[in-house]
């Protein structure tokens, strides 16, 4: 049955999970059978691997050495309860009351059971609770065996010096760190078999390995499959039939320019970038404090995408836009406007937080986005893995302490500040000095009344003296709001952006420690990748010269990582499979001639994204069927690319399909948020800010919190908003197939899309018809519309046993047919 389709594997099992298959058949029937993949204990030193360790850099580390190392830390006085936490074997000896962690066990750990303030006489931290969502890292981090790269003791990890021992001549040999080629396309067989120079690197593996690739996709899949992959959305029946009854010989290839010159491409493909940038609309704080300006960034990323800005340039305005020149204001402010990638680094605590913390996530992030590196493990100590010594992390971290972070708001500091104008310096001045006269007013009017209500002090008590401070005191209540709200509303436009502070070199931390110093180093860039540094009496912060540093076409790097995650998005995993760690810890290529042809031909076409695009789906192997025989025994996980990888459609993509096949989706770009005026802001840590602000737009321009995820993107396996996401692992849970039951939205939805289906046709098959091509991009079989027409006949009946509207009987069928697999999932 075609409505019937086949179900990944999980990750974490070998061969299919083993839970039955499910269609909107299932659905109707109620047959619905949720399988776990049961996942085996293994012990840490078998199940730690490279993703474990750098869970605990960028999330378990900087928690502990802000909220623990003070009482629990070899350089505490006395380490309370006995209890060290700076080390792995501190907390495995743990303190008078035992192990403070039990690896796996969460529940029964005591650092768990304390963060979690189950007992008042057990809390940690004693002053305040951790936030929820650093309770969830600690229980997560301990569900995973608790993976802990400090095995040294902390006496041996100290060190004043910059000293490495390192080799990083022997550190250069890593394929990664090798200049990038450009190899011969490979001989096959069948060069008839071949439509862009990326097959022959496919095919040539597969008649090495002898496997034969699947037949191509039909052309509704293939267009389905392209238009999600493109622009995030489905195609229009009218699009499915024109592209199917199309007789030329390029039609697919017209179908990509169209879809590629879609401003909706931009909102796709921005959002696969904001995953790895860890874009949030709060700061990720102790309160988590809105960033009203975030937006701007978001926006200018889509922009990005959507003009096919050169990637080396996207990169120099990222990190360097404000020192880069500009032919007018608006380009200029553009160029601000993209060094929000700095500014929208986590911070962390209250007030203005741990400087060091956040200096650490943009570290962090920047070795990961662009150069596929854990540059941050080198904070503390040398890379564990990788030729990256402590002294090239600082030579890194004295760039950014060289600039200025804007300030969202915090606790004890609830007003932004160093945010950096978007206007003309004219536009400024003649906007300041009326506000400023406005302020002066303002100003006079209270003292006049704090005056007035002095004056009344003075009277004698009577019931006409208390009447006038009745009012009196509430005139200044009023006027002290006003003041407020107008001195903290800046009267010109302004951007979360970063701007140069003093330039200068900075001391090594030792064991990450910001009070404990070590030898100055001089800024600079990674010594594997060639360690240049800059120049003594270079005035500025370096962010310029590591962005060209970055963006320079022979570094080894930026390229390749690059154009993985194109390859990764369009074929749904990456040639290297660790998209974020092209390290010794990442997994080897599958294809490592194909990756370095790929990245040559990136680079020698001025760094476009749209050219490798149509470069990877104009081939042969991306349009290949993802439909296989049942017995395979030769490359089952499809590593020689002989089919297509059959995935389910990520968060964003099935919210905004359900818009649309509803006809409620908002197709209008996205602005500001509507969070509350600055001049209210008054969150703590233990009344943080959370909201929700759902709109029909799309997804991407729905609003990002760090400290807790919106509903539906936290069901659907959404980004992690406080680190980079090189890969969205996919669930399979229970909750979504209720969600598609039983949620508002997806009730919400299913009666626009009935309402839509009534206007479109008088007779249930019809709609039936109408609706399988709206939601599938194919017309239904006749045993489905029998099927269908069957369970409307019979829910109607009971509906009019129970005296309800027969009209209820269609949205029933659509949350069905909605919550099948076959809309689901992308063939």
């Amino acid at each position: 049955m075609t409505a019937i389709l086949q179900t990944p594997s999980h990750p974490h099992c070998n061969g299919p999970v083993p839970w039955i298959q499910r269609s909107w058949r299932a659905f109707m029937q109620g047959s619905f059978l949720v399988g776990l993949c049961l996942t085996e204990t293994l012990t840490y030193a078998a199940s730690t691997g490279s993703n474990d360790f750098e869970f605990f850099e960028s999330r378990i580390r900087p928690l502990l050495v802000e909220h623990c190392y003070g009482c629990h830390s070899a350089k505490a006085r006395k380490a309370k309860g006995g209890l060290l936490l700076d080390s792995r074997e501190g907390w495995a000896k743990g303190g008078e009351s035992g192990p403070a962690i039990l690896p796996g066990n969460p529940d029964d750990s005591l650092l768990i059971r304390g963060v979690h303030y189950w007992d008042k006489e057990f809390t940690m931290p004693p002053d305040a609770p951790l936030s929820p969502a650093q309770v969830a890292d600690l229980v997560e981090w301990v569900k995973r065996g608790a993976p802990d790269p400090r095995t040294a003791p902390p006496a041996q990890l100290a060190s004043v010096k910059p000293a490495s021992s390192i080799d990083l001549d022997k550190g250069r040999k890593h394929w990664a760190f090798q200049p990038v080629k450009m190899p011969a396309l490979p001989s096959i067989t069948d060069p008839s078999w071949l439509r862009t120079e990326v097959d022959a690197f496919t095919l040539a593996q597969m008649e090495k390995a002898g496997v034969e690739p699947v037949p191509e996709a039909d052309r509704r899949t293939l267009i389905r499959r392209v238009s999600f992959d493109l622009i995030g959305l489905p195609p229009t029946p009218d699009e499915v039939e024109a592209f199917v009854t199309d007789p030329s010989t390029d039609a697919f290839a017209h179908l990509v320019e169209r879809l590629l010159a879609s401003p909706h491409y931009g909102e796709r493909w921005g959002r696969h970038w904001l995953d790895v940038v860890r874009y949030a609309d709060t700061c990720g704080n102790a309160s988590d404090y809105p960033v009203p300006q975030a937006f701007k960034y978001r926006n200018y990323v889509i922009q990005a995408f959507n003009a096919d800005m050169p990637f080396d340039q996207f990169i120099r305005e990222q990190i360097a836009g404000d020192l880069l020149p500009a032919s007018s204001d608006d380009e200029g402010f553009d160029h601000v406007v993209a060094t929000g990638y700095l500014a929208v680094s986590r911070r962390f605590g209250g007030g203005k937080g741990p400087v060091n913390l956040t200096i650490d996530d943009a570290i962090d992030n920047i070795g990961r986005s662009f150069l596929g590196l854990s540059v941050s493990c080198a904070r503390c100590h040398d890379h564990k893995f990788d030729p990256v010594p402590q002294a090239d992390y600082y030579a890194l971290y004295g760039i950014f302490s060289s600039t200025t972070f804007p300030h969202p708001g915090g606790e004890g500091l609830n007003r932004p500040a160093n945010l950096v104008p978007v206007v003309a310096k004219a536009e400024i001045e003649a906007v300041t000095k009326p506000w400023r006269e406005h302020i002066a007013r303002l100003e006079s009017e209270m003292k006049k009344l704090e005056a007035e209500k002095a004056g009344l002090e003075k009277q004698p008590d009577s019931a006409e003296k208390k009447g006038s401070m009745t009012l009196t005191t509430k005139k200044i209540t009023e006027a002290k709001t006003r003041l407020k709200q107008v001195t903290d509303t800046v009267p010109y436009e302004l951007a979360y952006a970063v701007s140069e502070a003093t330039g200068g070199d900075t001391r090594l931390q030792v064991r990450g420690d910001p009070k404990r110093l070590g030898e100055e180093v001089p800024r600079g860039f990674l010594q594997v990748l060639g360690g240049q540094q800059l120049p003594k009496n270079t005035r500025g912060s370096g962010r310029l010269e590591l962005a060209r540093w970055i963006a320079d076409p022979a570094n080894p790097l930026t390229a390749r990582v690059m154009v993985n995650r194109l390859w990764q998005h369009h074929f749904g995993r990456g040639l290297v499979s660790t998209p974020n760690d092209f390290g010794t810890r990442g997994q080897l290529p599958t294809h490592p001639e194909l990756l370095d042809w790929m990245t040559q031909r990136f680079i020698q076409s001025g760094w476009s994204i749209k050219a490798m695009h149509r470069l990877m789906l104009l081939s042969h192997t991306w349009q290949l069927s993802s439909r296989v025989p049942q017995a395979v025994t030769a490359d089952p996980n499809n590593t020689l690319w002989w089919h297509a990888e059959r995935r389910r459609l990520d968060a964003e993509s099935i919210r905004d399909a359900m818009l649309f096949v509803s006809g409620d989706l908002d197709l209008t770009p996205g602005g500001a948020h509507p969070f509350p005026p600055a001049h209210t802001w008054s969150f703590t840590q233990h009344r943080q800010f959370f909201a929700v602000y759902d709109s029909p737009r799309r997804s991407v321009y729905q609003m990002q919190q760090r400290l807790r995820k919106h509903p539906f993107f936290a069901l659907f396996d959404g980004a992690d908003t406080n680190s980079s996401t090189a890969v969205r692992d996919p669930s399979t849970t229970p909750l979504q197939s209720l969600f598609m039951m039983n949620d508002k939205f997806a009730h919400d939805q299913a009666a626009q899309l009935t309402a839509r289906l009534m206007t479109m046709a008088d007779e249930d098959a019809s709609r039936v018809d109408r609706a399988f091509r709206l939601l599938y991009a194919r017309p239904p079989e006749l045993d489905e519309v029998r099927m269908a027409t069957d369970y409307l006949a019979q829910i109607r009946a009971r509906l009019g046993t129970k005296n309800l509207p027969a009209e209820q009987a269609w949205p029933s069928l659509v949350r069905a047919l909605l919550g099948a697999n076959e809309f689901l999932y992308l063939d």
